[in-house]
């Protein structure tokens, strides 16, 4: 199954990294789904979740409060940076 690598950072921290299957996080523009395959973009993020759906089937959604930040999508590689975050459920790496 085709995989995104994660990496989610907050000023502070590393919030999360790892495989997932899908990333939904909200934009200045509107929500926005990141599966495999996604087109190259980079989005100002605005305050809202942000849902991480992990490549392990056990594993629970991660969803993270943010203020607002930057999302970068590449070569299945998506990288999530925002000044303040808070887990609000799954797992954090911190």
């Amino acid at each position: 199954m085709p995989q995104l690598q994660v990496e989610f950072v907050s000023a502070d921290r590393k919030i999360w990294s790892g495989p997932a299957v899908r990333v939904i996080v909200r934009t200045v523009d509107g929500e926005m789904g990141v599966l495999p395959g996604h087109s190259p973009i980079l989005a100002l993020m605005a305050a809202g979740p942000v849902r991480i759906r992990p490549a392990d089937k056990d594993a629970e959604t991660v969803e993270v409060q943010v203020d607002g930040g930057f999302l970068s999508v590449e070569h299945d590689r998506v990288t999530l940076v925002s000044d303040s975050a808070t887990v609000l459920s799954g797992t954090s790496v911190a």
